[in-house]
């Protein structure tokens, strides 16, 4: 350490982790209370289930619509005719010949479209001490509980550095981990299936002529044993397991869908596959924190502050809690930070988060 550096750590407090967090008492009944997390390209909802979990999954350049041009053949004859018509006071009368002639073909915007979901049927019974956290500083999203006498945790995050969502299953006793996963998908055209050992692929198209996907998810088990069962997989007797999932589609750009998803998958699945749970963790941290640590707000703090954020939004009304609007701050940094990332697609309306085919506005 040179001499300005010690003297700057002698004088400057030393940076201490600031963990801004929403967490609830109970699973997510309904999608918009799912928990989201994202790498800017792949983006999920987590549900937090005991007896079973729904992760609900996005891709950016998942849309309808086709390659195309959108201008309305001999538009530009009736421009002069428009303008008369506007000029004259016949709004009328223009915006039927402007519906008739001159709009886009079509005139409607595309639809951002959901992916698929991964569900993990657990069969875990009542449970109790049960907690779904959204830890902004290092965007992991976990959930853990009890049944009986074993505890369990699930923690999922989306990793911009290895561009893949990591699920990760765990326990306080060996051999207690066991449940069966699949993946599923809304699009009529999708298909599921066993690929190789431990490996699901999900494949679909949104239109004829337009995006195809395809995810890939690779099981690792720690101990116990994986076994094919109809179009998904079943874990017994694990210590831990570690879900990794790829998803891509053909989309190159606007005008060019020729990308093979499928060759997308296995490139990232076969890179992130080799790295231990805690390295892919790691990485993913670091990386996310890069840019979510370039502020800190702080505006103090109530006893509400030890609340879970729903009975906050409750009572913020008749008792102050700043430390609510700071927390509101910097979940939406954190949005924008999961849902977009340069060389990628803008955030949308919706961000990147969406499960339905119509959704409003289109996203």
């Amino acid at each position: 350490m040179n001499l300005t550096a010690l003297l700057l750590a002698l004088v400057l407090p030393t940076p201490q982790k600031t963990s801004p967090e929403l967490w609830y008492p109970r699973p997510a009944s309904q999608w918009v209370e799912a928990l989201p997390v994202g790498n800017g390209r792949l983006g999920a909802m987590v549900f937090g289930g005991t007896a079973e979990e729904r992760i609900q999954f996005n891709e950016s350049t998942v849309w309808t619509g086709v390659p195309r041009e959108y201008q309305h053949e001999g538009a530009a004859q009736v421009l002069p005719e428009l303008r008369r018509l506007l000029k004259e006071g016949k709004q009328a009368e223009a915006e039927a010949l402007a519906m008739k002639s001159f709009m886009s073909v079509p005139l409607r915007q595309e639809k951002y479209q959901p992916f698929g979901d991964v569900r993990l049927k657990l069969g875990h019974g009542a449970a109790t001490g049960y907690r779904r956290a959204l830890d902004l500083d290092e965007a992991v999203a976990s959930v853990q509980y009890r049944v009986g006498d074993i505890g369990y945790r699930r923690e999922v995050f989306a990793s911009h550095p290895d561009q893949v969502i990591v699920v990760r299953v765990s326990a306080d006793k060996p051999g207690a981990v066991s449940f069966a996963v699949g993946l599923d998908s809304p699009h009529k055209s999708a298909k599921a299936a066993v690929v190789g050992p431990g490996e699901l692929a999900l494949r679909a198209e949104v239109q004829k002529g337009g995006i195809r996907f395809e995810a890939r998810l690779r099981v690792l088990a720690d101990g116990g044993k994986v076994v094919a069962q109809g179009t998904g997989l079943a874990i017994e007797g694990a210590n831990a397991v570690t879900l990794i999932l790829a998803g891509a589609t053909n989309h190159v750009s606007y005008r060019d869908l020729s990308a093979d998803p499928a060759a997308r998958c296995t490139q990232a699945l076969e890179a992130a596959a080799t790295r231990p749970y805690a390295d892919l963790r790691a990485r993913h941290v670091a990386d996310h924190q890069r840019l979510f640590r370039r502020v800190a707000l702080d505006l103090g703090r109530t006893p509400s502050a030890d609340l879970p954020t729903d009975e906050r939004l409750k009572k913020v009304s008749a008792a102050p809690d700043p430390a609510l609007s700071a927390l509101f701050f910097q979940y939406g940094r954190y949005l924008l930070v999961a849902s977009s990332r340069p060389g990628g697609q803008p955030a949308n309306l919706q961000r990147i988060w969406n499960h339905q085919m119509a959704p409003p506005w289109d996203c």
